[in-house]
């Protein structure tokens, strides 16, 4: 029984490990690919390193990513993001395999629990551990900067903006940023009125929340009908893919 686990160990430095999108999990594991639930990752059997040599996995990522400030923001906040910074994501700029990199870094490094509450992935519950990113705006250079990539859970992320009002989990979110920071209804309240003042009140229970720094950059925008569109934002990314915008 001793000698299991150094043998253990061998055995699985020895694989083959793959890199397999979600989405392209079911084609891999047809053509032989398996899943250790230890490692949490795919890797080939012997003899079918051929057939999968399409997801043969790429060196590990640095830690902290290039230029990544992992010192930027804590907890969880409401936070405002300028409307031509909506739906920015880095997962839609780079390949669902690097995607899936950057992500299995984010989520080892943290423990595989989420950095604001402690919770672990739950999938039977639909609690999952996700990537999320921390940005910084600039107003007058009109730049988008990707500072941070942090580890939550599902309902910490839940609380993303306008994401709790598209799924119509505004109660739960308010709820959650609660539970996490410790407030009172009347504590959250005086919060989001302080972040987002036409949200103040019961309507502000229907919020949008971010996990971001107390001291966090606002964009008050014009009414759209008053405002002249912006010029494309540019972007900066901390990772080894550096995303482009048209």
């Amino acid at each position: 029984m001793s000698g299991d686990g150094p043998v253990s160990q061998v055995r699985a430095e020895a694989r083959v490990w793959l890199d397999v999108p979600y989405a392209e999990k079911d084609a891999a594991k047809s053509l032989g690919a398996c899943w250790d639930p230890s490692a949490r990752r795919w890797y080939a059997p012997e003899g079918r390193g051929a057939q999968l040599q399409a997801w043969t996995a790429l060196p590990g990522l640095p830690d902290p990513l290039p230029g990544e400030d992992r010192n930027f923001g804590s907890g969880l906040f409401v936070d405002l993001i300028p409307t031509s910074c909506w739906f920015t994501k880095v997962r839609r700029c780079v390949r669902p395999a690097d995607w899936d990199r950057v992500k299995a870094l984010v989520v080892g490094r943290a423990g595989h629990r989420c950095e604001r509450c402690g919770t672990a992935a739950e999938p039977a519950h639909g609690l999952w551990l996700e990537a999320h990113e921390r940005w910084s705006y600039d107003d007058t250079s009109r730049v988008q900067t990707l500072r941070r990539l942090v580890c939550l859970c599902t309902r910490c992320h839940r609380t993303h903006v306008g994401f709790a009002e598209v799924t119509g989990h505004c109660p739960q979110a308010h709820a959650h940023l609660r539970t996490v920071n410790g407030w009172s209804i009347t504590g959250a309240d005086a919060h989001i009125a302080m972040a987002v003042p036409n949200l103040a009140g019961p309507l502000g229970r229907g919020l949008v929340a971010r996990s971001e720094h107390p001291h966090r950059h606002r964009s008050r925008a014009l009414p759209r009908t008053h405002r002249p569109d912006p010029p494309p934002h540019r972007h900066r990314h901390p990772g080894p893919h550096h995303p482009r915008h048209p």
